[in-house]
């Protein structure tokens, strides 16, 4: 009983570890674009057949969606773990870094999620609640510790974000939006009171000196 049961168990582990080998080998694939995006590359990359590939994934959207569903799932668990990190708003930042890749993964395969992403779809539906939910409570958190404003919601934050990924699409586009990801959280920051009276103290300055 026992070697049948091993038997039957190991196809099924060697059945899951192919199946994160190929959705990973996907994501690096269709985060690189281009015209060497095709599922003989990821088959490659994954280090198995194109058979077993459309064993797991029959159809390209299939891969495509189960690729998407992945990077959300995996972004959602990165919130949670950011959750207790030290300083709420580099937590943040780092969520919203990491959300750079997930879009450059969704670039590399727009075409065929289109449909499925559609405004009113259920995948669009799985998503946009998960990354707010996310993003939502990694920005409540920055807010209650007082180091970052309390007027913005998770749902204009991830409208921002996704605006600065998709106003670029031109190659070496992610370091644009790093960057303006850097200068879009530290707008968003709450100075220290001491810090924001010596900016007051420093605008008054020169006004006295002219009144003299």
């Amino acid at each position: 009983m026992d070697d049948h049961t091993d038997q039957t168990r190991k196809p099924r582990a060697d059945a899951v570890r192919n199946r994160e080998r190929v959705l990973e080998a996907a994501k690096l694939v269709f985060n690189a674009g281009g015209s060497e995006a095709s599922l003989e590359a990821v088959a490659k990359r994954a280090g198995v057949g194109i058979g077993t590939l459309y064993r797991h994934f029959p159809t390209r959207e299939a891969l495509f969606e189960a690729v998407y569903r992945r990077e959300v799932e995996q972004l959602s668990e990165l919130a949670e773990q950011l959750k207790n990190a030290k300083d709420p708003v580099e937590a943040l930042r780092r969520w919203l870094r990491s959300g750079v890749e997930f879009v450059a993964t969704k670039k590399g395969m727009m075409a065929a999620l289109a449909l499925a992403v559609q405004s009113g779809s259920e995948l669009h539906a799985f998503s946009f609640e998960r990354l707010t939910k996310a993003i939502g409570s990694l920005l409540e958190r920055a807010a209650a510790a007082g180091e970052m404003r309390a007027d913005i919601s998770p749902e204009d934050l991830l409208r921002a974000f996704f605006g600065m990924c998709y106003v670029h699409d031109q190659p070496g586009w992610q370091a644009t939006a790093l960057r303006l990801l850097d200068v879009f959280v530290d707008g968003l920051r709450v100075p220290p009171p001491g810090k924001a009276k010596a900016r007051g103290a420093k605008t008054t300055k020169p006004a006295a000196k002219r009144k003299r």
